[in-house]
């Protein structure tokens, strides 16, 4: 009987800028996550009852030694509860936990000549615990974590002075960890630039002005660059680790069955998924950019330097993100539109939607899989998926979710057929938010993720505790089945 791999790595993601919170520990410096400001979203969709707050509310909150306005500052407390937290992860039975190390621990400025030794031994005693339960990491250098002192002072990914800051940062945290960790991803979703660029890169819009076009587009080339040095060093100083890319993965369709609205799909999904991956797997710029370059008015620098570092660069494996797909046509106007993940996307009326307007596609994860296994022949791995809901914690304390049960089969089952009918080669499965955090879009903890509930509310209140949902036990069951049992 066809099934899993028996080593499949089966796990659960976070990121230091929306968990570990302590952000003025430990000689930790401000990055761009830092300055998100949560702002209360009145109404999401036609079910939600629509939400009141005072301006009164909102100066209170940001009074509060910016509490509540800036939740990625304390986040879970994953600084100080990681043992806590990955007990429960290995109660879960996760084979792998994907995690960041947040750039500002190790070089709190970014351009420091020497590291901040107590941010180096955080996650020394992180990748220790994590091997105490032989839990393997998946690590992140940068997961929408640009140091702030380098976009203020120095143009950030603007400038070319930041690839020596990011050497530095590559080539300390790869050596320090070496036989830590053995799996690492140079960038989140490092096609996010070219939706949410002040995340991606710290660009702002009224700064950028009619250059941000421009900007987007050097720093999406000089990134991509960065993604492959990471691997080109780092497989240097470690011979035995894997190094790979990752992008948010958007399966298209067309809205209709005109050649115009096909075209579209081709063209959206070159620019905005393979454009990355072609880069870091192929090792060269594919052609179908000139041309875009060229409608587009855009000058994007290249170097010869930076074409010999792609080619000797290539990625090992490509991870992405998948929650959802998206409908894509030539003709948009007037066509009923919904959130998207990053974008705003056509409403597919076949699907059903979120809280947040994000549309379920199972079989969509199957079709990504196939296509990006067919296109490159290298391993994929899911770095992301999951589903972002409101949780009610019962009277008894018990958090019932089966919503998020669901979700979660339905795609799994979805990426099961894949490995085993398609024979897609996808050697690991990390949900997002295997333990509620702070929501990167958002910014709120009412957009909960996790198997495992924190007691904390948008603005930061709350006693932190840790709560098993529903959904804790159908996942242990999975992971103990190998996919397998998902009833």
């Amino acid at each position: 009987m066809k099934s899993i791999p028996k080593d499949f790595l089966w796990g659960g993601a976070t990121a230091a800028c929306q968990c570990e919170g302590a952000w003025q520990e430990g000689g930790r410096g401000l990055s761009v996550g830092d300055m998100k400001p949560y702002r209360p979203q009145y109404k999401r969709t036609e079910l939600e009852k629509q939400r009141t707050m005072t301006s009164e509310i909102l100066k209170a909150a940001h009074e509060e030694k910016g509490y509540g306005m800036y939740p990625k500052r304390y986040g879970i407390d994953f600084y100080h509860r990681y043992k806590e937290d990955i007990a429960l992860l290995a109660e879960l039975g996760l084979k792998s936990f994907r995690m960041s190390i947040a750039w500002t621990r190790i070089f709190p400025k970014g351009n420091e000549l020497e590291p901040n030794e107590e941010g180096l031994k955080f996650y020394d005693q992180v990748f220790d615990e994590l091997a105490k339960y032989g839990i393997e990491p998946m690590v992140t250098m940068n997961h929408y974590d640009t140091p702030l002192y380098l976009i203020e002072h120095e143009g950030g990914w603007k400038n070319p002075k930041m690839m020596e800051y990011w050497e530095r940062y590559v080539r300390t945290i790869v050596t320090r960890y070496k036989g830590k960790v053995k799996y690492w991803l140079p960038f989140n979703e490092i096609n996010a630039i070219l939706f949410i660029h002040y995340m991606g890169a710290g660009l702002l819009n009224d700064v950028e002005g009619d250059q941000l076009e421009q900007s987007k587009y050097q720093i999406a080339h000089r990134q991509i660059v960065a993604n492959a040095l990471a691997c080109k060093i780092g497989r240097e100083i470690d011979p035995d680790a894997q190094f790979g890319c990752m992008i948010a993965r958007f399966t298209m369709y067309p809205a209709a069955c005109r050649p115009e609205d096909v075209m579209q799909c081709v063209l959206d999904e070159d620019h905005d998924n393979y454009y990355f991956t072609d880069c870091l797997l192929r090792g060269e710029i594919p052609g179908y950019m000139e041309r875009f370059y060229e409608e587009k008015g855009l000058h994007v620098t290249v170097t010869e330097e930076e074409k010999e570092i792609l080619r000797q660069g290539t990625a090992d494996w490509v991870g992405y993100s998948y929650y959802q797909s998206s409908i894509d046509s030539a003709h948009k106007e007037g066509m009923e539109m919904t959130n998207s993940n990053l974008i705003t996307a056509v409403k597919n009326p076949y699907l059903q939607s979120s809280e947040w307007g994000w549309q379920k596609d199972p079989v969509g994860l199957r079709i990504s899989l196939n296509q990006m296994y067919d296109r490159y022949h290298k391993p994929l791995f899911i770095a992301e998926n999951g589903l972002g809901a409101v949780d009610k914690v019962e009277a008894d304390g018990s958090i019932h979710d089966p919503y998020r049960i669901d979700y979660l089969r339905d795609h799994i089952r979805c990426m099961r057929d894949a490995i085993v009918e398609d024979g897609v080669d996808l050697f690991g499965y990390t949900m997002w938010g295997i333990i509620d955090l702070v929501s990167c879009g958002s910014i709120e903890m009412s957009k909960r993720y996790g198997v495992i509930y924190v007691d904390c509310d948008d603005w930061g209140k709350g006693t932190f505790e840790r709560k098993k949902k529903d959904s804790f036990a159908w996942y242990k069951k999975c992971i103990l089945s190998n996919g397998e049992d998902l009833d």
